[in-house]
């Protein structure tokens, strides 16, 4: 008799009926400490070990996307398995018929011409068609949303009439942008995105008779159960921005939704975040990379000028241990940085992106700065959380035609998803260790263009270290710098003796 038991219960779940030593051993297999879980307040008060455990003991079951780590789990202990896989398609699709589909039948259409889509883009959509479910890995700028198109009209013709196509994308801005770039892939093939595509973002109707759905997870994720019933297929662009609880709201809710896709150009390196997202959607397919699609010549090639502020050592030995919040808080206020900031995105030439973490404190300052300092029509926009998607996305179109804009914006309405082709240089205002965070905003400015051909970043960092200590945003500033050399990035350090001793 097989040790392990596994039976399907729905499109999330699946059953795994073992003895209880087994059962002890799986929850084990699949429990992962929290990255910085012991700063959570649940883990402070000892209401919460600091795991996530994705087997469930009682109940016996587990996200049907693991499906492959209990095989191997499996393998590992040499436990038999009883197991009867789901019903198959009949249908194998090969790469030169998803390319005949992709060029014959969709013929996508932009920038004034037909789409040839790239190998990898091929590859991605096969892959997907053949497993129904999947995460796939793939840069910014590599043609995600040509790949979605791709699957959604696939599934379009696929599903009954009476079931929809779900697509989550995690900003307002996205909402707008996938429709945008919807409308332009169908213009040569008589498709209609205005008859077929439902948007929902701030308040909009979250019912529609269209088949497609195009929303934030923020404006469904509160929907009840019955909601999410209507869909047999779900793609979650850009996943990893997903608040976690919300993205397993929604995906544990379309429980009869099989087809499952997600999209994502970074994960951030952890256990837990790649498995549960495997878990929700897929296994993970590894598309292909910036350096890769950098060697192709089909992003632009990128130079890293890492800036690093060396404060006095009088500062430094004041601000010696002061917390992180309390030393972030003094270094985007600091009036000379910002002076600092200002004058070098004037000296840049070339579309410049000036990305910050905070508007009140820094943002609003720096546009004040850099708006009233700018040369009579030079174009420069102000991007935060309250902008409306339609005015965010004309200042997208605008600045793709301009050659000299600036724009100051938030890091949450820039830094992902938001394609800005003619986009020359990004500075980096606010410091952030996030993996996710710099690799998307890298990616903001890798497309190329006409007159593009190299893109600039500007990391700005502050050295306010004493002794032996090291300052947080020091610390954040070196794990940037693993970042872009674990990618194979072009950089170099340029230290500036910041302000003279008192």
């Amino acid at each position: 008799m097989a040790e392990l038991e596994i039976e399907h219960i729905d499109s999330v779940d699946i059953r795994i009926r073992c003895d209880r030593s087994i059962a002890r051993e799986l929850s084990d297999f699949f429990s992962f400490k929290v990255p910085n879980y012991q700063f959570h307040p649940a883990y402070r008060n000892r209401m919460w070990d600091g795991q996530i455990k994705l087997y469930n003991i009682y109940k016996q079951t587990i996200y049907a996307g693991l499906l492959k780590y209990v095989f191997q789990f499996a393998k590992d202990r040499s436990y038999e398995i009883d197991y009867k896989p789901q019903s198959k398609k009949s249908d194998h699709f090969s790469e030169s018929n998803v390319r005949k589909y992709m060029t014959e039948f969709l013929k996508p259409f932009a920038n004034g011409k037909i789409i040839q889509p790239h190998d990898h883009q091929v590859q991605a959509v096969t892959h997907a068609i053949n497993h129904d479910r999947c995460l796939l890995l793939s840069p910014t700028g590599s043609g995600k949303s040509l790949i979605i198109y791709a699957l959604m009209r696939f599934y379009f013709d696929l599903i009954p009439d009476d079931k929809k196509i779900l697509i989550i994308v995690p900003t307002t801005s996205l909402v707008a942008q996938m429709k945008s770039d919807f409308t332009d892939y169908s213009k040569k093939n008589g498709w209609s995105v205005t008859n077929n595509c439902h948007t929902i973002f701030a308040g909009k109707e979250k019912t529609d008779s269209r088949k497609v759905i195009i929303s934030t997870w923020q404006s469904i994720f509160k929907q009840p159960k019955s909601y999410f019933d209507q869909f047999e297929v779900v793609f979650g662009d850009e996943c990893h921005l997903f608040k976690a609880k919300s993205l397993t709201g929604i995906m544990t809710s379309l429980t009869n939704c099989p087809y499952r896709i997600g999209t994502t150009g970074t994960l951030d390196g952890s256990q837990t975040h790649k498995l549960v997202l495997e878990g929700l959607f897929g296994p993970v397919m590894n598309v292909t990379s910036t350096k890769e699609l950098m060697d192709l010549d089909l992003l632009s090639d990128l130079r890293i000028e890492n800036i690093l502020l060396e404060h006095s050592k009088s500062k430094a030995k004041a601000f010696k241990g002061m917390t992180y919040q309390d030393e972030i808080d003094w270094i985007v206020q600091n009036e000379d940085r910002n002076k600092f900031i200002t004058q070098l995105t004037l000296r840049l030439k070339g579309n410049t992106l000036v990305l910050f973490q905070y508007i009140e404190k820094q943002g609003a300052k720096l546009y004040d700065l850099i708006n009233t300092a700018a040369a009579d029509g030079r174009k420069v926009f102000f991007v935060h959380g309250s902008t409306d998607s339609e005015t965010r996305e004309e200042i997208r179109h605008i600045t793709e035609k301009e050659s000299n804009a600036i724009i100051v914006a938030s890091y949450g309405t820039f830094s992902t998803g938001i394609s800005i082709r003619n986009l020359h240089n990004i500075v980096f205002a606010s410091p952030s260790k996030s993996r996710i965070r710099v690799l998307q905003s890298i990616g903001r400015q890798l497309r190329k263009s006409e007159n593009k051909d190299l893109a600039k970043l500007y990391d700005i960092g502050d050295d306010l270290s004493w002794k032996s200590y090291k300052n947080h945003t020091m610390k954040h500033f070196e794990e940037r710098i693993k970042i872009y050399a674990s990618e194979k990035f072009e950089y170099r350090l340029n230290r500036i003796n910041f302000d003279a001793e008192d």
